[in-house]
């Protein structure tokens, strides 16, 4: 083994047991103790998904700051959100501010949950002088399209006596003007990225309410009415905006916010992977590398479904390296991730035990793993 061998470490967070930063340090402690001279680039990775800002912050060295912002049931919550260590990309995760997970379960209704705390935090890394913005759309409470989004950031939903609509998809259908005359001008110069790991169009069966508002709390007639908005909203953007929303692949991620973010901020929406690779600048320490590593709480036969893993070997295939994934599981089908660039997986897990106390020593089972993996590579 090559004693100044370079090691790409660009692990996903094992779910509830580590961090993507503290899955490449335990990797990390268990190379050095074989050989102290392997140099590691550790590289935290997300899926665009939760603990996608940390993961970035953590690989850019950038600074995660609070903000309190109107919830989605219109009460005030802390929410997050980071700027990168270039000091010009701001990160955020909807759910930060919109998210299920701050809604009781008996108090979920996406006819009056708003996406306005989610505008506030991005208006908040404008505040900071970003010139690129990241914006993770899963896990919302909400149904309105992005239009308490927009309002937040100075655009009007005017109904026809000329006053702004309320929060929530229940109100989408009293709209009938758009005015972005006062929408904040920091926006003309700021390229958006939103991460976007599903296909559903705004409406329709496959849309925004019909797939994902029961879960949010809607019953049938609910997702009718906000399915039926949904429907007038897109109609109200296309005259009034010139842009067609209502079939583009994601424009009913977290409740049409995709459509909201496309329509008024003209934001791209690509998938997680693919921003987090190119936000991390994982691609040139790949370059340079002799190896890559990577992992995930569980590898199966869906880590091919976009998962960290699998862009991470993307990348490093194109450069002809080796590709080694460690995860706390290792499940059925993985036969098909030898076929996309991943050359061997390995399980940490010690002896048969609790998930509570595999979670609780998920770093020092990786790091015995990554010990006995670099053991087995010293004796090629």
């Amino acid at each position: 083994m090559k004693k100044d061998l370079t090691i790409v470490l660009a692990p996903d967070s094992f779910k509830e047991s580590m961090t993507a930063k503290q899955t490449c340090e335990a990797m990390e402690r268990g190379i050095k103790k074989v050989c102290n001279k392997i140099k590691c680039i550790q590289v935290p990775m997300a899926d665009g998904g939760e603990g996608t800002m940390q993961a970035l912050i953590d690989a850019t060295k950038g600074r995660i700051y609070s903000a309190k912002v109107v919830g989605p049931l219109g009460k005030e919550v802390e929410a997050q959100y980071g700027i990168l260590g270039d000091g010009e990309t701001g990160i955020l995760e909807m759910a930060s501010a919109s998210g299920i997970h701050l809604v009781p379960v008996d108090k979920r209704n996406p006819l009056i949950t708003t996406t306005f705390g989610t505008g506030q935090l991005i208006k908040a890394c404008l505040d900071k002088g970003v010139k690129k913005l990241f914006i993770g759309i899963g896990g919302s409470a909400t149904n309105d399209g992005g239009a308490g989004m927009i309002q937040a950031l100075g655009g009007k939903l005017l109904d026809k006596s000329g006053k702004e609509i309320g929060f929530g998809g229940g109100e989408l259908g009293k709209l009938t003007k758009i005015d972005l005359s006062g929408l904040d001008i920091r926006l003309k110069d700021v390229l958006i990225n939103a991460a976007c790991d599903v296909s559903n169009p705004l409406c329709g069966e496959e849309g925004a309410a019909k797939v994902f508002g029961r879960q949010k709390g809607a019953d049938n007639e609910a997702i009718k009415i906000l399915d039926n908005n949904l429907y007038h909203y897109a109609s109200i953007i296309s005259k009034q905006l010139g842009k067609d929303v209502l079939e583009v692949p994601g424009a009913g991620a977290a409740g049409g916010l995709g459509a909201g973010l496309m329509a008024f901020l003209n934001a791209n929406l690509k998938k997680g992977i693919d921003l987090v690779i190119e936000y991390s600048g994982l691609e040139e320490k790949v370059r340079e590398a002799d190896m890559v590593w990577t992992g995930e709480g569980s590898i199966d036969f869906q880590t091919q479904y976009g998962k960290v893993p699998i862009g991470v070997a993307a990348i490093s295939k194109k450069y002809g390296k080796t590709v080694i994934a460690i995860a706390g599981r290792v499940g059925e089908g993985i036969d098909i991730l030898y076929e996309r660039g991943i050359d061997a997986v390995f399980g940490i897990m010690k002896e048969i035990t609790t998930l509570e106390e595999a979670l609780v020593k998920g770093e020092e089972n990786l790091e015995r793993a990554s010990e006995n993996i670099i053991r087995l590579i010293n004796l090629l």
